[in-house]
């Protein structure tokens, strides 16, 4: 499959299960604008958040934890910027993995 219909499925199943909001992140360089897109290099293909209540000190208040989802089909692999990025979102308290179908995006969203 490639990767672009995976990525399609999985947005489609993010929005029917109502587990986050994600966007499409294309990240580039227009050379004929001279226009960079996107956010940083290595960036998560989804990026958005999910909507978590917290216990305690806030206990009601709805919060949103910052998600990145990098997509990829089995053969795919990861740059070194892609590594960098998930593994700085994860380690700041956010969401971030590789996912190559539509119940591995679900069991990440569903960790928190």
């Amino acid at each position: 499959m490639l990767e672009k219909t995976l990525q399609n499925r999985i947005r489609l199943a993010i929005s029917e299960s109502k587990l986050g909001v994600l966007f499409r992140n294309t990240v580039g360089y227009d050379k004929a604008r001279k226009v960079h897109y996107g956010l940083i290099k290595g960036s998560c293909d989804l990026i958005g958040w999910k909507s978590v209540k917290i216990t305690q000190k806030m206990v009601g208040k709805t919060v949103a934890i910052f998600a990145g989802i990098e997509i990829k089909t089995k053969s795919g692999k990861l740059s070194d910027a892609q590594k960098n990025f998930i593994e700085k979102l994860t380690l700041a308290g956010g969401i971030a993995g590789v996912v190559n179908s539509e119940e591995e995006m679900r069991e990440l969203l569903n960790e928190y």
